[in-house]
């Protein structure tokens, strides 16, 4: 094991594809010679050349569309968006095209592409550039969605979502990306579709995803003090979802928090709570599913206000002594 940056390992995960497999290619905006707007591409076009790093003119459903037609045509790329925000520009090719195409052709056509994208507040980025909802694009057949939390998922799971044939949307916290982790030196991919118990616990079960893992640990730590036992399950990936690690966790803890960076209302928290509601987990309850998600507003410039917006590890800690009530 190494200590490493998340997106240090993001870009080692990125390297290895395009070292192994000639047929990976990265573009998007100023993912180049600068290097992506938070550095994740940084140093790689020196490495694979124009051919293979490629700079986008400003056209988020452009750069979607021939990553979509790259991908039937047998190569795999892998699009950075500047800012998740802007996947709304990409939505008519990403959902009404790359998602649909494997099912319309009868499986003899495949769409194997990775549409990334830095999300979430606390950059001071103001309403348009710091949303996060990963969620909604779980909504859509045909896609599948990762929201990795650690260095180590990170690595694991751009290498499992380059690999697979069908388009991924990897949704990365920007404030993840200064987050340090080990991460193991030798090649390893981790699989879509499965969950990770970030912590055992004994007393009550912790859903987080994303940013929020971090900050249920931390609240876990805190809870440690007052006797409370935290057990933190990390869904990895919302589409697909392992609902199974989640309800086996549940039955042993009887109470289950859900926390999400997206606004609350139709979040995937309530996936998950109606998961849960109609599993044999229900009989095991001690108190009723619960869920902290972002206020349903747009992100605020203040940086008071916008701290407000999401839960904090304040927040989850509160929920959790609610819950033991």
């Amino acid at each position: 094991m190494a200590e490493k940056l998340y997106i240090d390992a993001l870009r080692e995960g990125l390297r290895e594809e395009m070292q192994r497999d000639q047929s990976v290619f990265l573009l998007g905006e100023d993912i180049g010679i600068y290097g992506g707007a938070f550095g994740v591409t940084r140093g790689l076009i020196d490495e694979f050349g124009e051919e293979r790093v490629v700079d986008t003119p400003i056209s988020e459903q452009a750069i979607t569309g021939i990553a979509v037609g790259a991908a039937v045509a047998g190569m795999r790329p892998v699009v950075e968006i500047m800012f998740f925000d802007f996947l709304t520009l990409s939505m008519d090719q990403l959902i009404n095209q790359g998602a649909k195409i494997r099912y319309m052709f009868g499986g003899k056509a495949k769409v194997p592409m990775v549409i990334r994208a830095p999300m979430g507040c606390g950059t001071g980025a103001a309403a348009q550039h710091s949303q996060s909802f990963p969620g909604v694009f779980a909504h859509f057949p045909g896609l599948k969605v990762v929201i990795p939390s650690t260095p180590h998922d990170v690595k694991g799971l751009i290498k499992a979502a380059i690999r697979d044939d069908n388009p991924v949307v990897f949704a990365e916290h920007k404030l993840l990306y200064r987050v340090k982790g080990e991460v193991p030196e030798e090649d390893y991919v981790l699989p879509l579709g499965k969950a990770d118990i970030k912590r055992k616990g004994r007393d009550i079960t912790i859903v987080a995803g994303s940013i929020m893992v971090i900050r249920a640990l931390e609240a876990a730590k805190e809870l440690e003090k007052e006797g409370i036992d935290v057990e933190v399950i990390d869904p990895r990936t919302l589409k697909p979802l392992d609902m199974r690690t989640i309800i086996d966790s549940v039955k042993k803890t009887g109470r289950v928090l859900i926390v999400e960076d997206d606004p609350l209302s139709f979040g995937w928290g309530a996936e998950v709570a109606a998961g849960i509601a109609g599993s044999e987990a229900f009989d095991y309850l001690d108190a009723p599913v619960k869920r902290l998600g972002g206020l349903d507003i747009p992100i605020p410039y203040n940086p008071n206000l916008e701290r407000h917006a999401v839960p904090q590890v304040e927040n989850i800690v509160e929920a959790v002594r609610e819950l033991l009530r």
